[in-house]
């Protein structure tokens, strides 16, 4: 199928918080009609997986306020205005886990949800990973932990890896981990 011509006509920004824009657009489709699309808009986000000497990789284990339980995640969030996707990668990595990396490399990039926001996720593998401390926000409590890729396969295999994000990072960086699924 090919790429249909959208015509954006107008855009409209209703609400904005430090990390998000709430848009509304005006459209014409291809056969002229007009619609309206309601997006939330940002300028990206980065996941890093960290990946320790031995194969391990690192993750968060924390409460997520909006599903009410807790949540297995890679370091990750919001891009900001100063930074670039790889900065905001080991910005977060330090921040989120206490850890730097000598190394880091995109391994590839996804749309969390192209029906609701703009966002272009970044993923990374770092590796060459330094202890340091972590920075924490005020309303995150993270609990550091380390699972063998087999193990992480497990746990999403029992049910027991349900953020989104972190699936479809996971997804990426396999295959530049020498990962491969079990049947």
């Amino acid at each position: 199928m090919e790429k249909p011509a959208y015509k954006t006509l107008s855009k409209e920004v209703f609400f904005k918080t430090p990390w998000t824009t709430f848009m509304h657009n005006k459209f014409a489709m291809p056969n002229g009609k007009e619609g309206n699309y309601w997006y939330v808009h940002t300028k990206g986000s980065s996941f890093v997986i960290p990946v320790l000497q031995d194969g391990r990789i690192l993750l968060g284990h924390q409460y997520r306020y909006l599903t009410d339980r807790m949540s297995y995640e890679f370091a990750g969030g919001s891009v900001n205005e100063d930074k670039t996707y790889e900065e905001a990668a080991r910005q977060e990595l330090e921040e989120e886990l206490g850890y730097t990396a000598q190394n880091i490399k995109e391994v590839g990039e996804f749309c969390p949800m192209n029906g609701v926001t703009d966002e272009i996720c970044k993923v990374y593998v770092a590796t060459g990973i330094e202890k340091t401390a972590q920075n924490l926000e005020e309303t995150e409590q993270i609990e550091e932990l380390t699972f063998s890729p087999e193990e992480f396969d497990r746990m999403i295999a029992e049910g027991k890896m349900d953020d989104g994000m972190t699936l479809a990072a996971w997804a990426l960086a396999r295959p530049h981990l020498g990962v491969t699924c079990k049947e």
